[in-house]
């Protein structure tokens, strides 16, 4: 919403975790239309905090399936939508500080914002506290979902079809980088490059977030390197 959070205390209390540095915690909440100090940097190192906990806790739950399963599992609990919902359940949609534009075109309602806003908000745990303190959330975040073997079943967004198929062949994971963001504040496109630099393959791909836009890169990089081996 436009202007100061209403409520941080009720969503410290929902998150359990009381932030030594308030300030870390309204960055979290603050898309990029409403001001320049952001949280694609706190999003950004919250996706690296979010996938290595969740990795953690399915090493401990699922300990007989192997690393392929694991991935896939991992990749169905980290999805856009599974965070979108996560976000919804804490309530951030009502605390998100968004410029006027963004506001009015219901970016409070947008799974990619929200997703993004609760990457940000683990990220700013993280800080704020350490990593046990971020990892602690995420446990919490997911402690009602069921969380099977079956869930490998689930089908496998060009990210994790591309990190697989370069771990199939010994490869290190790609690098994905924003080459460049079009459009206004409030209604922005990202566009995001993919390289392999052990294969020296770069490619690129459009999307409404960074995460859109680097499953648009991996989608367009997978149909090259499959052209390249057939």
């Amino acid at each position: 919403m436009n202007g100061e959070a209403p409520d941080l205390d009720a969503l410290q209390a929902r998150l359990r975790h009381r932030f030594a540095r308030a300030g870390l915690l309204r960055q979290a909440l603050t898309h990029r239309s409403f001001s320049a100090e952001h949280n694609e940097r706190l999003e950004f190192l919250g996706d690296s905090v979010l996938n290595l906990a969740v990795a953690a806790m399915l090493y401990e739950k699922l300990a007989d399936l192997p690393e392929g399963d694991l991935s896939r599992v991992r990749a169905n609990l980290v999805k856009q939508d599974t965070l979108f919902q996560l976000a919804v359940g804490l309530g951030l949609a009502n605390v998100l500080r968004l410029g006027e534009g963004e506001a009015r075109s219901g970016g409070s309602k947008r799974p990619s914002i929200l997703a993004d806003a609760l990457e940000a908000v683990i990220g700013a745990v993280h800080l704020d506290a350490g990593y046990p303190a971020a990892e602690a959330l995420v446990r919490r975040l997911f402690q009602d979902m069921q969380i099977t073997p079956s869930m490998q079943a689930a089908a496998k967004d060009p990210k994790t079809e591309l990190q697989e198929w370069l771990q199939g062949r010994k490869m290190k994971l790609p690098v994905y980088r924003v080459a460049g963001t079009l459009g206004a504040a409030h209604k922005q496109t990202f566009d995001v490059e993919c390289e392999i630099p052990e294969l020296g393959v770069t490619e690129r791909g459009i999307g409404a977030s960074r995460r859109a836009g680097e499953q648009a890169a991996a989608a367009a990089m997978l149909l090259t390197l499959k052209a390249r081996t057939k």
